[in-house]
């Protein structure tokens, strides 16, 4: 059961929608199912002679005596607005049923308390098989305000006890970070266009993906207009700084033909000016130049990272936590932009799916997470995909997924949770559709057998509590051919075994030679590294023109906004 609390102004307007026919005559049988006094509130949809002025006059008179006395003017927002939805697949509630669902709810909220006879003048209209609305003039018979702070948790959480009680779904409780969902105007106008997705999701799904990959403000303006995007800033009147942004639609128009205008906090709380900011690099890293001379090192930086991130969710530390769960997010439209192959799409879905996860009420500290983010943005920029590193970057994405599921549940962010936990499914349909072909490129390429009986030794030695399960793990062949290259690069297996090993535990693995494998792919190749140091050293070294910036990570075009998944 899902509330909606607004406010507004116009009493008779919203009674007319209330009982005219719908924008799309969707609205049938319009009727009062409660109110404040069933004999006093004249019912438009059941007595003909009850005019919408009429109602509208009853309701507001507690509001006329107060604009009275405040010589004429009228207290600003005072029409309170809730449509209260079932979920999708709950049976019908009957209009007695729907009567006591408002009752509660208007005296959760403060607008009604049982027992108040001073307490606000309000109505519940149902017009349609899954919901009501209920509408309320805020002024008390004694003319003062309601207590109506934090009505929409207080809304929320009388849903929850009464979706238990009428044997309901029990949907997930917010914690008011969520974005803006789109109107059903905006609904029906995406559907009227031949729309997958409204103009509000489309343009969020922009900015997101940009802000993923960006190095400073200005680009991120630059690169959504390059994907046409109309942008719009607001700037200081003092300072002349930008100190808002509103973003349109290529193509969404109103009836006037002018375009429609979302502000960036209306597309979701951390798009606003001052979250984009904090997430951004100061502005001597932003200048520094950002070359790669290994186009495998990002994909290596990233993966390190988001293996430290695991750390940091068990660290205890929650506003770091917070912060590198809102770099992962960001992290995610890059991997997507960055790789090819059928699971890229796989990649956005899950990225889209993140963004409910990665806030919350527990602000995030955006510094503590540098390195993952810095990490992404070098991703963003990758000019190639190193097969099997990729992989192992993949692999590791799973698991921090399912890290962030469990860390949201722990502390009682269902929504969060919830749309982690579709991430790592998404994830995890992607790196099962990408890692079978190059584990069995690796398993083609093993050893010979003398080779591969040493390194089952080094196992033994190594990690003799595991080394059952590793050896009987069908992924142990492709990690022979993984330590046979790693030997040849320089590292002793023995000791590289023992080190990959102990980087977090492998009791919980299901495949613990996969485990073992992509954390071993992921280590740097020491003899690389050295021959790049001593090139750098005798100034040999040719470094590659910067990268050009992404054009549209992830993010769709507007010709392909219909095809919008």
């Amino acid at each position: 059961m899902v509330p909606d609390v607004s406010t507004g102004s116009d009493t008779r307007g919203l009674i007319v929608y209330l009982f005219g026919p719908g924008r799309r005559d969707e609205h049938t049988a319009p009727r009062i199912v409660a109110a404040w006094d069933m004999a006093g509130a004249p019912d438009p949809g059941r007595d003909p002679e009850a005019t919408y002025t009429r109602l509208a006059k009853r309701l507001d008179h507690h509001v006329d005596l107060r604009t009275c006395e405040l010589g004429g003017k009228k207290p600003s927002q005072h029409v309170w607005h809730c449509p209260v939805r079932t979920a999708s697949g709950d049976r019908y509630l009957t209009d007695t049923e729907w009567a006591k669902v408002a009752r509660r709810i208007v005296h959760a909220t403060g607008i009604a308390p049982e027992g108040d006879d001073k307490a606000c003048r309000w109505i519940a209209v149902r017009h349609a098989d899954d919901h009501i609305h209920l509408m309320a003039t805020t002024v008390r018979a004694d003319g003062r305000r309601p207590r109506t702070h934090r009505d929409g948790q207080r809304a929320q959480a009388e849903c929850r006890k009464i979706e238990t009680e009428f044997g309901l779904r029990r949907l997930k409780s917010g914690d008011l970070t969520a974005p803006r969902t789109p109107t059903g105007a905006e609904r029906a106008k995406a559907e009227r266009q031949g729309q997958t997705v409204t103009a509000r999701h489309w343009l969020r799904e922009q900015a997101y993906a940009v802000a993923a990959a960006i190095h400073n403000e200005a680009d991120y303006f630059t690169v959504l207009q390059s994907l046409g995007v109309k942008v719009k800033t607001r700037l200081g009147p003092e300072t002349g700084d930008v100190i808002g942004y509103s973003l349109a639609a290529p193509g969404d128009t109103n009836a006037a033909g002018e375009p429609v205008w979302y502000g960036g906090s209306k597309l979701a709380p951390d798009l606003s000016i001052n979250r984009l900011r904090e997430r951004l690099p100061d502005q001597e890293m932003a200048d520094r130049p950002r070359y790669v001379a290994d186009p495998a090192e990002p994909w290596r930086h990233t993966t390190t990272a988001i293996h430290a991130a695991r750390t940091v969710l068990d660290s205890g530390d929650d506003a770091a936590a917070q912060g590198h769960l809102a770099a992962f997010g960001d992290a995610l439209y890059n991997i997507a932009s960055a790789t090819t192959g059928p699971h890229r799409a796989e990649l956005r879905a899950a990225a889209m799916a993140f963004n409910r996860a990665r806030r919350s009420a527990t602000r995030a500290d955006h510094q503590a997470a540098t390195v993952l983010r810095k990490a992404a943005r070098e991703l963003a920029y990758a000019s190639s995909e190193p097969g099997g590193l990729a992989i192992a970057l993949l692999f590791a994405i799973v698991h921090l997924a399912r890290a962030a599921a469990k860390w949201h549940e722990q502390h009682g962010h269902e929504q969060q949770a919830a749309a982690a936990e579709e991430a790592f499914r998404h994830l995890q349909a992607g790196y099962q559709q990408a890692a079978p072909p190059v584990l069995a490129d690796l398993a083609r390429r093993a050893p010979r057998a003398a080779t591969a009986s040493r390194y089952e030794q080094d196992l033994r030695v190594a990690l003799p509590a595991h080394a059952d399960r590793i050896l009987a793990d069908p992924a142990w062949t492709a990690l022979t051919t993984t330590l046979a290259q790693a030997e040849t690069a320089g590292r002793n297996p023995r000791r590289l075994l023992a080190e990959v090993g102990t980087q977090r535990e492998l009791n919980s693995a299901e495949h613990p030679a996969e485990v073992l494998n992509w954390r071993i792919t992921a280590q740097p190749n020491r003899r690389t590294q050295a021959a790049r140091m001593r090139s750098a050293a005798s100034g040999t070294s040719s470094m590659p023109g910067p990268p050009h910036p992404p054009v549209t990570p992830v993010a769709t075009r507007p010709e392909e906004r219909s095809r919008h998944r």
